[in-house]
């Protein structure tokens, strides 16, 4: 009914234009009365009604053009409100303000499983586009990605990495080969999206994992950070550590910050990727990314739940990990609505002050006495715990018999912050600290 009547106004509005013009029009037909040709003397009377008629034709194109302007002002009200109202209002996405999702693939023509979550829980296709670099030069899977790619008005694009010829490995690391396919794939993929593209930054998701619900919101709440604290190199989805019965299923909005490298569905800006890219190596990127001269002492924001999960047993690492630990992670399944919530407690000057307070006002207890413990907290003193490991070989006992993934990256523990590996454990918080403060990390440690 609204848009009927808007559209009666503008009729009206047109109607009212065209009369004044056919006015208009009408009394000046003859052109300017002073260029009309005199015929015979003209009377006072005549000359003093030709100068009333001139008046009058002078101030009704005052009018007219008065009454012009006015109009072109209620049809842009009119416009502006109809975009308003309307259902699905017109949405122009900078594109600096576009995070795009680049997915990286290879020969898994059950790519399309990661895909369609990736589709089903994106909230705009303009803010998030997918741009999806195949490597291999697998036919059945690119038929799968073409499919995609050339849905109509689907916001995906397909790239095909472009150098297909045989690497250069060294005889020992033959068997090692797809690891430098992958890292050469990285680096074109990554210089298509921020050098040819022009994006200023990006969401890498490898072709095997599974996304949660709120993958974008968390994104979009922690991007703020990442291009504000210079103290943090990355915004990852993953936790290693993120076993079943290893994290705080009530706590689905909490966030850490790390040491260690997480991987596993990530987001970094051009300007880390312009500072990688002349060094970049030339395989076992993620390895080579957590040495101190590529960290230098940057951490990554990671969740207690993990907004993505691995489903690719087979692989390049063959399977690596994947039984002992991979397959119990726990993907999250609550949304949390990660805008609106204040996410300052993550700035590296606040945090690492709360942090440390929590650490050190744990209960210090024993690996036995914990493991001793039962699931239900009576002991309020007991809610929070401290380990204390002194060598390398002491975290390892700890993390192996509390089921966390023990070993080390460049010295750092996986999920590490300060030294510090945090899980949740029987019901309580646990910290597994060292027994030194200002702990630093010794890359011999592996």
């Amino acid at each position: 009914m609204r848009l009927y009547a808007k559209k009666a106004v503008i009729g009206s509005l047109v109607c009212l234009t065209l009369w004044l013009i056919f006015t208009y029009v009408t009394f000046t037909a003859g052109g300017p009365l002073e260029a009309r040709p005199r015929e015979g003397p003209v009377s006072a009377e005549e000359d003093r009604f030709r100068n009333r008629l001139a008046e009058r034709v002078e101030q009704l194109e005052k009018d007219f053009s008065i009454q012009l302007q006015s109009n072109k002002n209620i049809l842009m009200e009119i416009k502006q409100k109809l975009l308003e109202e309307t259902d699905e209002p017109e949405q122009i996405v900078q594109l600096e303000d576009k995070i795009p999702i680049l997915v990286l693939a290879c020969n898994r023509v059950n790519v399309t499983r990661c895909l369609d979550l990736l589709i089903q829980y994106r909230p705009s296709k303009e803010k998030f586009p997918i741009i999806i670099s195949q490597d291999c030069n697998h036919e059945p899977t690119r038929i799968v990605l073409e499919r995609y790619a050339n849905a109509p008005d689907s916001g995906v694009s397909l790239v095909l990495q472009p150098d297909l010829t045989d690497i250069l490995v060294p005889p020992k690391e033959k068997k090692f080969r797809g690891y430098f396919n992958i890292a050469r794939h990285y680096r074109f993929a990554l210089n298509h999206t921020f050098h040819v593209l022009g994006y200023e930054s990006v969401i890498i998701v490898e072709d095997d994992l599974d996304i949660s619900s709120d993958f974008y919101e968390y994104f979009l709440g922690t991007y703020a950070l990442l291009k504000n604290d210079p103290t943090l190199w990355c915004v990852s989805a993953w936790n290693d550590n993120g076993k079943v019965g290893l994290v705080d299923p009530s706590k689905p909005e909490l966030l850490h910050r790390s040491d260690f490298f997480p991987g596993l569905g990530w987001m970094l800006r051009k300007q880390l990727w312009d500072e990688l890219q002349p060094k970049w190596p030339p395989a076992y990127w993620d390895d080579w990314i957590r040495k101190p001269e590529q960290r230098k002492d940057r951490a990554c924001i990671r969740p207690e739940l993990p907004r993505t999960k691995t489903f690719g047993k087979i692989g390049v690492s063959n399977g690596l990990f994947f039984e002992k630990y991979l397959k119990y992670i726990q993907l999250n399944d609550q949304s949390v609505p990660f805008t609106k919530l204040n996410l300052s407690y993550l700035m590296k000057s606040e945090y690492d002050k709360k942090f440390m307070m929590d650490v050190n006002s744990a209960t210090e207890v024993t690996l036995a006495s914990l493991r001793g413990m039962t699931d239900v907290v009576t002991d309020p003193s007991l809610a929070t715990v401290r380990l204390t490991y002194t060598s390398k070989e002491e975290y390892k006992k700890m993390a192996r018999h509390l089921g966390l993934m023990e070993d080390f990256r460049s010295g750092v523990g996986r999920t590490a912050y300060l030294g510090v590996v945090n899980c949740f454990y029987k019901g309580r918080r646990v910290y597994i600290a060292p027994d030194k403060p200002n702990f630093i990390y010794d890359p011999m440690w592996s």
